[in-house]
């Protein structure tokens, strides 16, 4: 993902049968129009199976923290929420804001296709009250309690750069899992907005999805240990008549929830024995908005480890697959996720913690990578095509794949993609929309009809 439109979404996967020179051999095409694909494929086995040393680490716990430690320092995206000022100046805060609350200079449509009315647009920037920012500004420690939408504007209202396109909210920035930190810097003009920073993304969300404490309580618990990590997709807690606030609360892969040590293991906890389930301790908000911890049961039944995975080959193809298919979702929308943010989720849940976006993941500092610009021949870049590994990451303008292996010595990737499309052998263009998580060749796919997808590439990020 990236502020502009997602260029996957408008572009097309083209292949042109019998003219591919890069592959050298026709690609069967399955009942689905998914060029190269077989019903094999979309089996994480199937790759793992072909894999050397599938389970070796690619990085070890102290090479990852390490990793992490200089994506934070470096990259100007990430934000060091646990060394802020007792108060912020008032041109730090707004810089924070107006990076993406800027009145909007081109048409926009609602859900129905309609123009957005330049007065609905004017009372939602003056709902963002940035003229109301005072000149110190003091922090407001807090956790987010639920999977919560982080928003460009104070506002749900959902809007778009074409009639009839709804998927892409132009509002929609990314998303909150629970227990995250951040601090509240500021607050709508009706008080249901706040707007927040926290280490991967700054943007407004509900005030209602944010529970405040002391700064010292907020980083005791995101740090406390024992802990789960989430390795499923998105688990869900128990339900719960007793404390509704964690009652099927879902959890993201690579969330990272504390358990609660302190209950005896013979009593129930919310009315249910906790001996086959995990029992967490999660954020929730009191009536005034005060920061206290609730426990809550996840089944053992569920994907969640002891600690983070191992960064091996094999599990970043287990993790990848386990979105297989998850509907695409414009910052984390539609309850899932997009390119970057699927990536980024992926590798989380083996603890290496990415810049949110798709540009900030293909340029950051931290992160190692190899740039490619209008100098680099075709030749040069087919020639690293064909060097990935597993686990590459693989950037366009506006789009980031994985890799997850090669067949006949050719890479295959997965990513959240809208569609492709190929030309028949009688010269016709095929249109295939995907819009989810879906495991592809690489190389066919074009940017348009005379420039390839290894063509526009702008980086391949390493994480080793």
């Amino acid at each position: 993902m990236n502020t502009l439109r997602h260029t996957l979404l408008a572009a097309t996967l083209v292949f042109a049968m019998g003219a591919a020179p890069a592959f050298g051999r026709d690609l069967p095409v399955p009942p689905s129009g998914v060029i190269g694909m077989s019903d094999a494929q979309l089996s994480p086995e199937f790759w793992v199976s072909r894999l050397p040393d599938a389970d070796a680490p690619v990085l070890d716990r102290a090479a990852i923290a390490a990793l992490n430690e200089r994506v934070a320092r470096l990259d100007p995206s990430m934000h060091d929420i646990r060394h802020l000022a007792a108060t912020l100046p008032q041109a730090q805060v707004k810089g924070w804001i107006e990076k993406l609350t800027r009145r909007p200079d081109k048409p926009l449509y609602d859900v129905e296709g309609k123009p957005v009315p330049a007065t609905t647009l004017d009372e939602v920037v003056t709902n963002a009250a940035i003229d109301r920012i005072p000149a110190q500004v003091t922090p407001r420690y807090g956790m987010a309690v639920r999977r919560a939408a982080l928003r460009g504007f104070p506002t749900d209202l959902r809007v778009f750069s074409h009639a009839g396109d709804t998927d892409i909210d132009r509002f929609q920035e990314s998303t909150l899992f629970p227990g995250d930190p951040l601090v509240a810097v500021h607050t709508s003009q009706d008080g249901k907005w706040v707007f927040v920073v926290s280490p991967r993304y700054a943007a407004w969300v509900h005030a209602d999805d944010i529970a405040y404490g002391d700064a010292a309580t907020v980083f005791a618990h995101a740090d406390a240990t024992p802990y789960r990590v989430i390795t499923g997709a998105k688990p869900l807690t128990v339900y719960t008549p007793e404390a509704p606030a964690v009652s099927e609360l879902q959890l993201d892969m690579g969330t990272r929830v504390p358990l609660d040590a302190t209950l005896p293991p013979d009593q129930p906890v919310n009315g249910q024995s906790p001996y086959a389930s995990w029992v967490l301790s999660l954020p929730v908000r009191g009536a005034n908005g005060a920061l206290s911890f609730q426990p809550a049961l996840l089944q053992r039944n569920q994907d969640s480890s002891a600690d983070y995975l191992p960064l091996t080959r094999a599990n970043i193809v287990r993790q990848a697959f386990k979105f297989l298919g998850e509907r695409y979702g414009w910052g984390h929308a539609y309850n899932g996720r997009d390119c970057s943010g699927f990536v980024s989720d992926v590798y989380r849940s083996m603890g290496v913690q990415m810049p949110r976006n798709t540009r900030d993941q293909s340029i950051s500092p931290g992160l190692t990578h190899t740039v490619y610009t209008s100098k680099d021949s075709h030749e040069t870049r087919l020639k690293a095509a064909m060097a990935l590994e597993v686990g590459d990451l693989v950037y366009i303008p506006g789009h980031v794949m994985m890799v997850i292996g090669k067949i006949d010595g050719e890479p295959y990737v997965i990513h959240d993609v809208s569609g492709m499309s190929y030309r028949q052998a009688d010269g016709s263009l095929r249109r295939v929309k995907l819009n989810e998580v879906s495991v592809t060749p690489l190389l066919p796919l074009m940017f348009s009809d005379d420039s390839t997808f290894v063509d526009r590439m702008t980086s391949i990020v390493r994480i080793r």
